[in-house]
């Protein structure tokens, strides 16, 4: 399947900004969506004011305003999300808003989604897009709703997938991710924090390569009606995360491993905090994902090694943050 044109919705969010970044490389003449202009004149100046890019602000939870934002595109990426302390009440009007206006264009859907629905993992790793969902946490039977709300045959116009991450970093990733602070700190020098224990690996996917299998899977026909795993390169620790930051920062500030204690504290000031809390088992017990389906679909997966993927984070957050300058 050609695509010709997109729409983006969280256009300025860690996962629309890569998505589209890779469509234009493609060719494909995007609409990034949004609520704020500046942020959309900002993320078009960072990506070189494109002439294939189109900015277009609304609400994703007004059907109307993305109805007229996907005229005439192949399909919608929705990328879009909402605060971990809002999910429960938001997380389905959102959804149901998206597919309203794509199922009256007759428009394809990607849905960027977490691994939240699984819930605690058995002894099979990594895991496959057939693994049981039986979510033990709000927020986890929130995503499995959002998923059967998604899958509705009452959507009977529209073609849809959803698209599985797992914990993600990268230069676009933001203070929703949980590497994206700790990360940030780094970078600027200052002490950081890093969301549950330091010492078990964890899988993460850089996001340039996640945009990378998005758009591909996207681009196929056969890849519609079903959930799609997109795996990170292996396994690493919060440890080793954090010596390969720091040495490409160049500094050596503490940085604080949170638990359920700190966490809970933190939520008495910061509402967002308190809901990390019942998803930390994932920081004890992770998930891993499978890319078996997604290789014999299309091919080999697209995995930067951490060392090379945290040090571009890096350099990218310290340009941002001007501690140094961009290669001319």
């Amino acid at each position: 399947m050609l695509l010709k044109k997109a729409l983006v919705l969280g256009a300025t969010g860690g996962t629309g900004t890569v998505i589209i970044a890779e469509l234009l490389k493609r060719g494909v003449h995007t609409v990034a969506f949004g609520r704020s202009m500046p942020k959309l004149e900002q993320l078009a100046a960072d990506l070189g004011y494109p002439a294939s890019l189109t900015l277009t602000t609304g609400d994703v939870f007004n059907s109307e305003d993305v109805y007229s934002a996907a005229q005439g595109v192949d399909v919608i990426f929705h990328s879009a999300s909402v605060p971990y302390n809002e999910m429960i009440t938001r997380l389905l009007p959102m959804g149901e808003s998206v597919m309203e206006a794509a199922n009256r264009l007759g428009t394809k859907v990607v849905a960027v989604d977490g691994i939240y629905p699984y819930g605690r993992r058995h002894n099979e790793q990594p895991i496959d897009e057939n693994y049981p969902k039986n979510p033990h946490t709000k927020k986890g039977k929130k995503k499995l709703e959002f998923e059967r709300m998604f899958f509705s045959p009452r959507w009977n116009h529209t073609k849809r997938m959803i698209v599985r991450l797992p914990d993600y970093y990268g230069p676009t990733a933001n203070d929703a991710s949980y590497l994206g602070t700790t990360l940030a700190s780094i970078a600027a020098g200052k002490p950081g924090a890093f969301v549950g224990t330091m010492t078990v690996p964890r899988e993460y996917v850089y996001l340039p390569d996640a945009a990378v299998m998005i758009v591909e899977l996207a681009s196929r026909e056969e890849a519609y009606g079903q959930n799609w795993n997109i795996p990170g390169a292996d396994v690493i620790s919060g440890r080793d995360i954090v010596n390969i930051a720091r040495k490409a920062s160049g500094t050596s500030k503490m940085v604080i491993p949170l638990g359920k204690p700190s966490l809970s504290l933190l939520g008495l000031f910061i509402p967002v905090m308190k809901e990390i809390v019942e998803m930390l088992y994932l920081t004890e017990e992770p998930l891993r994902l499978s890319g078996k389906k997604y290789e014999r679909l299309v091919g080999p997966i697209p995995a930067t090694p951490y060392e090379k993927g945290i040090t571009e984070t890096i350099q990218a957050i310290k340009r941002r943050q001007g501690l140094v300058k961009a290669k001319s």
